[in-house]
């Protein structure tokens, strides 16, 4: 076991992610994962590991960790002003530490997580297949939870790859304004002619509450039909519900499977990555899609970003 860090201060929230638990939502098992995927994906890339490799994700306000042994490292995501011995660190290359080294990350302005992808990847306690945390249920990462000073981050000892040159135009523009392409959710029916029209034709802002479970919408309130109430049914990342105080809600990364609230829309998957980016006081604009477009963007996707993932990333 090689320790790679100690963690001399944990920010606001760090945890250890890779990219979830697909598959297991038919058993009551969230995906959990990184809220940014992609981020994660071109951070481990850059570095040299597989897209799925453990890493750090940083909330807000990153981390401090001094170094125990040399290492490799690249920073992704949201901007928080890496330095490294108070030297500035670009995103999206790889970087070299020795012993006794200090890595500092700051403050983001804008988006909301940062990834922090080691040479090797991180080892973190294994739960169906995943080392992710979810800390509702305290599973994977560090003992289920956020790290905290003086936890160890260890090395998982991954085979690694040649660093690739992440361009530029492959990078994910993280900005204060989210246009989202969503599909009518299955009760789309069920909300007023205005209601489902104000939907997807004005401007929405991210509420105070927007974490790795998901995301409060703020606006106009959207009213509903006379309707009975319906049974808990299947919910996922990218679900947006309304709740009784009619605020719509879209679900993140660690939301519940199953939910009693009327879905209104659901985010396409080669747009959910950015959903995990969001702030309060953000903006969002939602464009209504379709099955089809949804499938043909995912193909535009992957095609974009060549050989960088495996296949079915986007879906």
């Amino acid at each position: 076991m090689t320790v790679i860090a100690e963690v001399i201060s944990p920010g606001l929230m760090t945890t250890l992610q890779d990219l979830g638990r697909p598959g297991m939502r038919h058993l009551g098992v969230p995906l959990s994962g990184a809220a940014d995927p992609l981020s994660l994906a071109l951070t481990n890339s850059a570095i040299g590991n597989a897209p799925d490799a453990a890493g750090l994700e940083c909330t807000l306000k990153g981390l401090t960790l001094r170094f125990k042994s040399a290492a490799s490292f690249a920073l992704g995501g949201a901007d928080m002003k890496a330095m490294l011995n108070n030297e500035p660190l670009d995103l999206y290359l790889p970087h070299h530490a020795q012993a006794g080294d200090v890595l500092g990350l700051g403050s983001t302005r804008t988006g909301a997580r940062a990834y922090i992808a080691f040479e090797g990847g991180l080892k973190g306690e294994d739960f169906l297949g995943s080392c992710s945390t979810y800390i509702p249920a305290a599973l994977g990462g560090h003992k289920g939870r956020a790290l905290t000073a003086g936890d160890a981050i260890v090395s998982a000892g991954l085979p690694v790859a040649s660093p690739q040159d992440i361009p530029v135009t492959l990078r994910p523009n993280i900005a204060h304004d989210f246009f989202l392409r969503a599909l009518p959710g299955p009760e789309a029916t069920q909300f007023s002619e205005g209601s489902l029209t104000d939907f997807f034709t004005t401007g929405w802002t991210v509420g105070r509450r927007a974490d790795r479970m998901g995301v409060q919408i703020t606006g106009e309130a959207l009213s509903l039909q006379e309707t009975p109430p319906m049974a808990s049914s299947p919910v996922f990342p990218g679900t947006i519900q309304r709740p009784p105080d009619g605020k719509p809600f879209l679900l993140l990364c660690d939301a519940q499977t199953v939910g009693g609230y009327p879905r209104i829309a659901q985010v396409i998957a080669a747009d959910l990555h950015l959903a995990g980016q969001m702030r309060p006081g953000d903006r969002i604009w939602f464009q209504k899609s379709s099955a089809e477009a949804a499938c043909e963007i995912a193909q535009q996707r992957a095609s974009f970003y060549g050989g960088f993932f495996p296949g079915g990333f986007f879906r």
